[in-house]
């Protein structure tokens, strides 16, 4: 009871210093091009969100939020940890965004440091891809306007769209996001127009984490979202065992028949992945192995799994550019 006490107290100092500075925002964080028009309101999984004002410090919470930020022309002062970034800006669709101003580490994944994000003052805090709680939301919002998670989705399903959409909502450009978001579709079309075969393939996306376990990712998470952007068809045993909650069909290599499509991309979440994998024996007997249709890339060096991973208005372009070329190459494409 006194470490909470303490914790109450320790918010309510910093709640009570936020209120004491001016509270308009600070327009020279945001250039000319990106001001909004307010207010505007935004639904939102625990309700609504309304900004009264030009936000400027804006805290992201989502694991991938900043991308649709930066695009926009703002660079939040406060984002969330995911592939330890530290510092920010190591990705190459957003270092020349970021610049040389990193913002504070408020956090890892859906543990957020309060006092931190108290500390910087924010004036509007967005959390779409997370799993943010109602708790979280409740306390949060005593510091500023929190847009939460897309409604009518389950946490970290809903489309790149939609949270560019509601981001673009949050800082009044909904027509620059909608912009944002033609253009990317218009990427992707021209993809599909180029690789009309890819239509008639199925796919899977995989990764192991760890010896004897396997992952293969459903049509809910954004790297299944990228290769069905593309024109690949989710591989329909995967399908089957799919569950709106989840975003992935976790398995042992016994049932490796489920990673049989026509197209298999793993992901290497270590140095040791591709070749765990390729020496199991009940692997080496898949066809898709077999026939050398399957592809492994990495999650860095070059980031092309974290470019779908994120897949935002910001990654996308840099996984089509990478990826599309070796999805080719594989064999009988």
């Amino acid at each position: 009871m006194r470490v909470k006490a303490t914790l109450t107290a320790l918010m309510m100092s910093l709640l009570v210093a936020g209120c004491g500075s001016s509270q308009s925002a600070d327009e020279s964080l945001v250039p000319p091009e990106s001001r909004g028009a307010f207010p505007v309101t935004v639904e939102h999984k625990y309700g609504s969100a309304t900004v009264e004002k030009q936000p400027s410090r804006i805290v992201t919470l989502g694991l991938s939020d900043h991308d649709a930020v930066l695009a926009l022309g703002i660079r939040p002062v406060g984002a969330v940890d995911w592939f330890k970034e530290r510092p920010y800006g190591k990705w190459p669709w957003t270092q020349a965004r970021w610049g040389d101003k990193q913002p504070e580490v408020v956090g890892e994944r859906d543990d957020f440091n309060f006092e931190k994000i108290a500390a910087l003052k924010p004036d509007l805090i967005l959390a779409q891809y997370s799993g943010m709680k109602k708790e979280q939301y409740d306390k949060l919002s005593q510091l500023a306007p929190v847009v939460a998670q897309p409604p009518k989705y389950e946490d970290y399903a809903a489309p790149w769209q939609e949270m560019t959409r509601m981001v673009g909502r949050a800082l009044g450009l909904p027509q620059k996001a909608e912009d944002l978001i033609a253009g990317i579709d218009r990427r992707f079309a021209q993809a599909r127009a180029e690789h009309l075969g890819f239509a008639k393939l199925s796919m899977v996306v995989a990764d192991t984490f760890e010896a004897g376990k396997f992952s293969a990712f459903t049509t809910t998470d954004p790297k299944m979202i990228f290769m069905t952007e593309l024109g690949f068809r989710p591989f329909e045993p995967v399908k089957a065992l799919s569950k709106p909650e989840n975003n992935v069909v976790e398995v042992s290599s016994e049932r490796f028949d489920l990673f049989d499509a026509d197209r298999l991309v793993w992901l290497n979440s270590d140095v040791n992945a591709e070749t765990r994998v390729r020496a199991d024996p009940v692997y080496q007997r898949l066809k898709v192995s077999g026939e050398k249709r399957d592809l492994f890339i990495t999650y860095e060096n070059p980031p092309v799994g974290a470019a779908i991973s994120f897949n935002t208005v910001l990654s996308i372009p840099y996984a089509i550019e990478q990826l599309v070329p070796k999805l080719a190459a594989v064999a009988g494409s």
